[in-house]
C-alpha cells in the first residue's frame, strides 16, 4: 500500500468518527475500515432450535461472496468457557466455519482474548485447537500476543482517556466475523451482543476500568471505531435474559440471526430479549436509547433507527416470528 493510499484510509477512518477521534499513524496500521451500508440493512432470522441448521439458513439469506478468497478473521466469544450463551457453541462456531469455506475463504483465522480467565485454558476446556487441527482454520490468542501485532488509538472524542489498543489482525482484516450470543450483562453493560464482543479485542489490563467506569456502554460502542465486521452471526438458541455473560436466567429463544451490521443485529436480539420478557434495564428503555446503541448511532456505525432494518425469512414460522420482532422494533 502506498503513502497516499494510507492517507486516504486515515481520512476515511476520521470522517466516520463522530467528536473528532484521531486514528493512528500510518505506522501503527496499513489500513483502516471503512463504513458503507445500504439504506436498510438486512437480517437473516431462523426460527430454530439446531444451531447448524440455523447458521447454513441463515446465511443463504445474505450475500457472502466478500469472503471468497478472503483471510477471514473469526471472533467469537469465548468469555469463559462456560456452556452457551455464556460461550460460543461448538456446533455454532463450526458450521459457521464450513459455510465461509463453502463461500470460498481463503483461510481462517480465530482470534479471542477470554476474560478475568486466561485464554489458552479457556480454548483448551472449549477443544478449539482439536477443532482447528480438524476444520483447518488457525488460533491467535492475544492475550499471548506480542506488543508490535497491537494498533493504538488515541482517546480524542471518545470516553477513553488514555485510549486503547486493538490486535492489528483485527484491524486490517480483509473479513471480519463475529458470532456473539444472546444474552444480558450483570455489571453495567446491560447486554452483550455483538457491539460488546468488541472487548474481547482489547488488551486485558483496560478492562476493569472499562467495568467500572460510568461511561463503560459508550466505550463499548467506541472500541467498534476501530474495525468493521462484513458478517456477524448472533445464537440466540439459548439466551440470558438476566444475569450474564457467564451465568444468568435462561430461557429458550431458538433463534439465530445473522447480518453485516452490528447495531442492526443487536437491535434484532434486544426485541428478541424483549419478546422472551427480559430484566428491567431492557424492557424499560426503548432499543435505540440503550447506550451502546445510542452511542454506535452517534458514531455512524451502522443503521440509526428500527426503521432502517428488513428482516428476512424464508420458512413460514420465521416469516411468523419475524413480523412479532417487527412490532417490538416499531417501538422503537
Amino acid at each position: 500500500m502506498t503513502e497516499d493510499q494510507r492517507r486516504i484510509d486515515r481520512r476515511r477512518f476520521l470522517m466516520g468518527v463522530a467528536g473528532g477521534l484521531a486514528c493512528a499513524s500510518a505506522t501503527d496500521v496499513e489500513s483502516l475500515p471503512g463504513k458503507p451500508r445500504a439504506a436498510r440493512s438486512r437480517v437473516a432470522l431462523v426460527r430454530t432450535a439446531n444451531r447448524k441448521e440455523g447458521v447454513t439458513r441463515a446465511l443463504a439469506l445474505l450475500d457472502l461472496s466478500g469472503a471468497r478468497g478472503a483471510r477471514v478473521v473469526l471472533k467469537p466469544n469465548f468469555n469463559t468457557a462456560d456452556a452457551a450463551p455464556a460461550s460460543t457453541h461448538t456446533d455454532t462456531l463450526s458450521q459457521l466455519v464450513r459455510e465461509l469455506y463453502e463461500w470460498g475463504a481463503r483461510e481462517i483465522t480465530l482470534g479471542e482474548s477470554s476474560g478475568p480467565p486466561n485464554t489458552r485454558s479457556v480454548m483448551e476446556q472449549k477443544g478449539i485447537f482439536d477443532l482447528a487441527r480438524d476444520l483447518h482454520f488457525a488460533v491467535v490468542n492475544y492475550e499471548e500476543m506480542p506488543d508490535r501485532e497491537w494498533v493504538a488509538f488515541p482517546g480524542d472524542g471518545t470516553h477513553w482517556a488514555d485510549g486503547f489498543a486493538l490486535p492489528r489482525l483485527a484491524v486490517n482484516a480483509e473479513y471480519f466475523v463475529s458470532t456473539c450470543n444472546l444474552k444480558t450483562h450483570a455489571y453495567g453493560g446491560v447486554f452483550t451482543m455483538s457491539l460488546k464482543l468488541a472487548v474481547g479485542l482489547t488488551p486485558k489490563a483496560i478492562r476493569r476500568p472499562m467495568h467500572r467506569s460510568a461511561d463503560m456502554r459508550r466505550m463499548i460502542a467506541e472500541l467498534n471505531l476501530g474495525y468493521r465486521p462484513q458478517l456477524i452471526v448472533m445464537d440466540g438458541v439459548d439466551a440470558f435474559v438476566d444475569g450474564g455473560p457467564s451465568e444468568g436466567e435462561l430461557k429458550h429463544g431458538n433463534v439465530v440471526i445473522a447480518g453485516t451490521d452490528r447495531v442492526a443485529v443487536d437491535a434484532v436480539g434486544i426485541a428478541v430479549l424483549k419478546d422472551l420478557g427480559a430484566n428491567r434495564a431492557i424492557m424499560d428503555r426503548r432499543i435505540f436509547e440503550q447506550e451502546q446503541i445510542a452511542r454506535a448511532v452517534e458514531l455512524d456505525l451502522g443503521i440509526a433507527s428500527t426503521e432502517e432494518i428488513e428482516l428476512a425469512a424464508s420458512d413460514e414460522a420465521s416469516r411468523v416470528y419475524a413480523r412479532r420482532l417487527e412490532a417490538i422494533l416499531a417501538e422503537g
